[in-house]
């Protein structure tokens, strides 16, 4: 089986490496991360005809959110109520369907304090 990934060499200034390294500490995300998302905005942006160079299209197509995101809105709003209820109520079952790695999706928990949490977590490791 091969990977999805693909390891790669690039060289960037210095400031646009450090904007990287600051965006993913504030994201909590990876060099590698950030430089994909890069890339996907830009191809995006050029898949849709927009100017890459253009700060209103490239990330934010001047509304607030990029370009795939407006067009599922849009795609979403020619739906009638009933139809969208209708596919949340899909998406909800297939994320059930599919559940996590190693078991169902559990319902959330809340807890009174933390030594209640540590209780909890104790218990559930077999501690």
């Amino acid at each position: 089986m091969t990977s999805p990934y693909a390891r790669i060499s690039i060289t960037l200034p210095a400031t646009e490496l450090a904007a990287a390294d600051r965006l993913a500490a504030q994201q909590d995300r990876s060099r590698s991360w950030i430089v994909a998302e890069a890339i996907r905005r830009y191809a995006a942006a050029v898949e849709e005809g927009a100017e890459p160079g253009d700060p209103d299209t490239v990330a934010t197509n001047g509304r607030g959110l990029g370009a795939s995101r407006m067009a599922q809105v849009d795609r979403d709003l020619r739906m009638t109520a009933a139809e969208r209820v209708r596919e949340a109520e899909a998406a909800s079952d297939e994320v059930a369907a599919i559940g996590r790695p190693g078991g169902a999706i559990e319902e959330p928990r809340w807890f009174g304090s933390y030594e209640e949490f540590s209780a909890w977590r104790k218990e559930r490791q077999g501690m």
